[in-house]
């Protein structure tokens, strides 16, 4: 799977520029809501609770400003993800102890058929590991600008 085949899951819907939440719980709460709105999943309380309980095992703030909420669940009919920035900075424990600026929430049915849930976090950890792709997307205040720095 290349970067590029990864933009067919993000959705404008779910492009949030200037996220409003300044806690972890109320980013989380932000784009869930999104999801609902744009009627990509079915129950909020669902997937917040699977999000929350994904959290307590461990945080999903991976460091250099990035956090990557994901799981799995019956409310997701497909693999859809949305995007968040910051510019002031969220607490989100994260592994470097430094606040998030950057959240991308996976969400993604219990089974799918072409199976590309672990491929897409893979791959968008290893986007996101290149200080220049993080710069960029800071930057970055429209969804047609994003899809293009996941497209190139």
């Amino acid at each position: 799977m290349e970067i590029q085949e990864i933009t067919g899951f993000f959705k404008e819907e779910l492009f949030v520029a200037d996220l409003k939440g300044k806690t972890r719980d109320e980013v989380l709460d932000e784009l869930t809501e999104k999801f609902i709105s744009g009627n990509f999943i079915k129950n909020h309380e669902l997937v917040l609770d699977m999000l929350h309980r994904r959290e307590s095992v461990g945080s999903t703030g991976i460091g250099h400003g990035i956090a990557i909420p994901h799981g799995r669940t019956t409310a997701a009919p497909e693999l859809t993800i949305a995007f968040g920035k910051s510019s002031a900075g969220v607490e989100w424990e994260a592994l470097d102890g430094e606040p998030v600026h950057l959240v991308f929430l996976v969400i993604a049915p219990p089974y799918e058929e072409n199976n590309h849930y672990l491929p897409t976090l893979g791959k968008l950890v290893e986007f996101l590991s290149k200080a220049e792709n993080r710069d960029r997307l800071k930057a970055i205040d429209n969804f047609q600008d994003f899809i293009s720095l996941f497209s190139q």
